[in-house]
């Protein structure tokens, strides 16, 4: 498979689990326990201009998957995948809600917003997927080692993750919850890989192994 099509089938697999998680457990879940906003929440005014730092998200994702090396791809969609189950079992086993503040006002941003509140879910708010992903895009382009591209990937991520709370899509503890839950996935995702390709080298060995074998068999 090609860099473009190998890619583009990570991020299909690893990005559309997210939604089908998302939206799946949204249908499934009871009413949500209200999370009250913490001390934190109230330093940052609700700003619905903030919605386009929000939704650039959208973008990072893509990014995330064709800046990360090619190496790397594989961890980062199953790290993905991890982070969609275990936040999934979250939102079923503990689903969340918050108070959203009224959108008031006109313009484009205002509108923008509204459209956000009518498709999104008022749950699933802990952990936060979005700060989640966010990060885990970021962690992959770092893995280029180039300086450039892992300053302008942090500084995206932190201002997504800013936005995130000046729009009042999740509370600062969601935020802490994705931020676990990409250690979490990104970790697990590394262990589950390293024991794939040392189960693989293994079998490669006694299979190596076993045609020495018959061969030296068929020898005598």
């Amino acid at each position: 498979m090609n860099e473009t099509g190998y890619r583009l089938k990570s991020l299909l697999l690893g990005w559309g689990s997210v939604g089908v998680v998302y939206f799946t457990t949204d249908l499934l879940q009871r009413a949500g326990h209200k999370l009250p906003p913490l001390w934190f929440d109230t330093l940052l005014d609700f700003t619905p201009s903030a919605i386009w730092l929000y939704m650039s998200f959208f973008l990072l994702v893509p990014a995330g998957y064709w800046l990360t090396p090619r190496a790397e791809v594989k961890w980062l969609m199953r790290a993905t995948q991890l982070a969609a189950l275990f936040a999934g079992a979250i939102y079923l086993a503990w689903p969340t809600t918050m108070a959203y503040p009224a959108v008031s006002g006109e313009g484009i941003s205002a509108d923008a917003l509204r459209i956000l509140l009518a498709v999104d879910s008022a749950q699933n708010c802990f952990p936060s997927l979005h700060m989640a992903l966010t990060l885990l895009m970021v962690w992959g382009i770092s893995k280029r080692g180039q300086w450039r591209y892992t300053l302008a990937a942090v500084l995206w991520g932190a201002a997504i993750g800013v936005s995130i709370l000046q729009l009042r899509r999740h509370l600062f503890v969601d935020l802490v919850g994705g931020v676990a839950l990409t250690l979490l996935a990104g970790m697990l995702a590394r262990r589950m890989l390293a024991r794939s390709l040392a189960q693989g080298a293994l079998r490669c060995e006694n299979t190596q192994k076993t045609e020495r074998e018959e061969t030296a068999t068929g020898e005598r």
